[in-house]
């Protein structure tokens, strides 16, 4: 990628993470259904550690959910302040694409965080070893990434369509479903104290960085027709 293109990117991560602080939106959605979701496990399983395999889909469930309150949002503030032909013009399309991802990469990995300290608080789940904490981690955080690569371009996909929260949770779940189930499966496996699956872990990866690079690529004609 070129200086420009770099540059640029830095400027709209800069720019969404200004836009974060002054309209906080967003991040409060998430960390609220976050919240809301872990406590009301909690109470519905009255604070009784749930079954590994059950304890990671309940995760993982919670984390994609409250992801979408914030991923759906990608476009949002140029969408509702007319801003988008403006962002078009002076912006290249790469520029605003890694800008973009990177803020949601950001947004999802304090998310995950969060909802991993709330889940051990509320919930309680334990891992072997530190070797089993690091890939858990690597899990999360595979998973965060795929989520917010498919977040922005479909976002970018749905912003002028009418009913956009339906079609964009409805285009989300296809693409991201060969991370989520993987990332079930290896977090079942840590919590079960078992040795995960590197094949898995491989498979993330790549399909992390295939995503990643499609996306980039579909975005500079997705780009052009906002």
């Amino acid at each position: 990628m070129q200086g420009s293109a770099l540059q640029g990117a830095r400027l709209i991560f800069r720019r969404e993470v200004a836009c974060a602080m002054r309209s906080r939106s967003s991040w409060t959605a998430m960390f609220m259904f976050s919240l809301t979701a872990i406590a009301a496990l909690s109470f519905a399983l009255r604070c009784a550690p749930p079954e590994p395999q059950v304890a990671a889909g309940l995760l993982w469930v919670v984390l994609f959910f409250s992801a979408e309150a914030g991923v759906g949002r990608a476009f949002y503030e140029e969408a509702a302040s007319g801003t988008l032909l403006a962002l078009r013009i002076y912006a290249g399309a790469q520029a605003v694409f890694v800008g973009k991802f990177c803020y949601t990469l950001f947004m999802l990995t304090a998310l995950a965080v969060f909802d991993i300290a709330l889940f051990q608080v509320f919930l309680g789940f334990s891992l072997a070893d530190f070797f089993a904490a690091l890939v858990f981690l690597l899990v999360v955080f595979l998973g965060v990434w795929g989520l917010a690569a498919a977040g922005v371009i479909v976002s970018a996909l749905t912003v002028g369509a009418g009913a956009k929260s339906g079609l964009f949770s409805v285009l989300l779940v296809p693409v991201v479903l060969p991370v989520f189930l993987p990332a079930l499966n290896l977090t079942g496996e840590l919590f079960s104290s078992l040795l995960p699956s590197s094949s898995l872990l491989g498979a993330m990866a790549l399909y992390d960085m295939i995503l990643t690079l499609g996306a980039s690529w579909l975005f500079d004609f997705v780009w052009q027709e906002i």
